[in-house]
């Protein structure tokens, strides 16, 4: 066995190699990133030592075909992606990386020769704004309606996964998460829970820039759900909601007060709900999928704040908040 983990100098990608090293499985990173800098913060240097990275753009199609052909991949985790502001801003670019780059991913498994099974990260910004649905949480049933570039996308990707199989068979399963916060999550829409830890660990002021509810879900969790996913034996192009625990912005800062006194003299919280139906019914994927961890939002930010004040204390942690 051999796991190709695409985007994974990211956040979730960090934590999902982290997770693989623990368990001993052989890991090959691809990035267009080559220093493992999110991943040096979270394991220790000896996992760190191991990991065998490749560098290259997941829109590159040859590289992506040799990459998988040629190092006896069996398994893909896919996240490598562009994120909402910046598909926003730059949507042919945004494209070409999240939807070419997904098809580079599933024609390089068609083309390899071997049976190989893919998890991928779709996400739950393929709902559109809570408004335009009833009060009762999401299922996969419900009419997707994104009004995102990144959201598209997204969309697209469900599909072309779907129609892989239809045609050639390759089993996959999509995951939707909602807020993935935790070390190493700080960029994006919604990174603002995690960085508002940072501050607090810093003790620097932080403003998060959005308000209203999000679903938050503790990055190792998420990274484990991708994990029981890709070494599941569901057959066929599944698609499945993540959810965590809804909780509003003004909420947050009281848990991180209450968590670290202060804090909430330091975080404050403004701007515009996201965009995106918060309440996710993830009832499929618990019965699919055995053993889906549902770390409490209280826990999952003490464990974030000891990380960081620990790096903190090393000198390991940039002081940036942006």
């Amino acid at each position: 066995m051999r796991v190709l983990v695409t985007g994974a100098q990211g956040c979730i990608g960090a934590w999902v190699v982290k997770l693989l090293l623990e368990r001993d499985i052989d890991v090959l990173v691809y990035d267009l990133e080559a220093n493992p800098t999110r991943l040096s913060m979270i394991a220790p240097p000896e996992f760190v030592r191991k990991v065998v990275v490749k560098t290259g753009a997941i829109e590159d199609t040859e590289r992506v075909m040799s990459l998988v052909r040629d190092e006896s991949i069996t398994h893909i985790v896919h996240l490598a992606a562009t994120l909402m502001p910046h598909c926003q801003q730059y949507p042919v670019q945004g494209g070409l990386v999240n939807v070419i780059g997904t098809l580079n991913v599933f024609e390089a498994a068609r083309k390899a020769g071997r049976r190989i099974r893919i998890v991928f990260a779709s996400s739950s910004a393929v709902w559109g704004p809570a408004g335009q649905y009833t009060d009762e949480p999401l299922s996969e049933k419900h009419s997707i309606n994104p009004t995102t570039h990144y959201g598209i996308f997204k969309q697209a990707n469900e599909g072309s996964a779907r129609v892989f199989y239809e045609t050639d068979a390759i089993s996959s399963i999509a995951l939707r998460p909602w807020t993935v916060y935790g070390v190493g999550r700080d960029h994006g829409l919604t990174a603002g829970p995690t960085i508002a830890a940072k501050a607090v660990a810093l003790q620097k002021p932080f403003q998060i820039r959005v308000s209203g509810f999000m679903d938050l879900q503790y990055v190792e969790d998420v990274a484990d759900a991708f994990l029981r996913c890709l070494f599941s034996q569901l057959e066929g192009a599944h698609v499945f909601n993540l959810a965590g625990e809804i909780v509003s912005m003004q909420d947050l800062i009281q848990i991180l007060e209450g968590l670290r006194p202060g804090a909430a003299q330091l975080i404050t919280a403004h701007g515009p709900q996201v965009p995106v139906a918060y309440k996710i019914d993830d009832s499929a994927l618990l019965a699919r999928v055995p053993g889906i961890r549902k770390t409490s939002v209280t826990e999952g930010l003490r464990k974030t704040l000891e990380l960081y004040e620990k790096l903190a204390e090393e000198g390991r942690l940039p002081s940036n908040l942006e």
